[in-house]
C-alpha cells in the first residue's frame, strides 16, 4: 500500500499517512480544512469505535473522529 493513494477510511489501525487529496464539498470541505486536513498534513489512524464506526485519528497533535463516509472523501498516501 505504500506509494498508493486510498481513502482515509481503508487506512489500517496503527498506520500513519499524508493528506494527498479531499474531494468533500460545501460545509463538510470548510469543516475537513478547519480540522487542519491540508496536503501533506500527516494523519495516524489510531483506534475503531466498537461498534466499527467512527475511527479516531490523530491530525496534528490532537485527536478526531470521523465517520467511515467522511473518511472516504480524504485521500492519502501511506508513508
Amino acid at each position: 500500500m505504500k506509494g498508493e493513494i486510498v481513502p482515509l477510511s481503508l487506512l489500517p489501525i496503527g498506520s500513519a499517512a499524508k493528506v494527498k487529496e479531499l474531494t468533500a464539498d460545501g460545509n463538510v470541505r470548510r469543516r475537513m480544512l478547519d480540522l487542519g486536513l491540508i496536503i501533506n498534513t500527516r494523519v495516524e489512524a489510531m483506534q475503531k469505535s466498537p461498534s466499527g464506526d467512527p475511527t479516531a485519528y490523530q491530525i496534528r497533535g490532537a485527536v478526531i473522529a470521523l465517520r467511515s463516509e467522511e473518511a472516504s472523501k480524504i485521500f492519502v498516501e501511506e508513508n
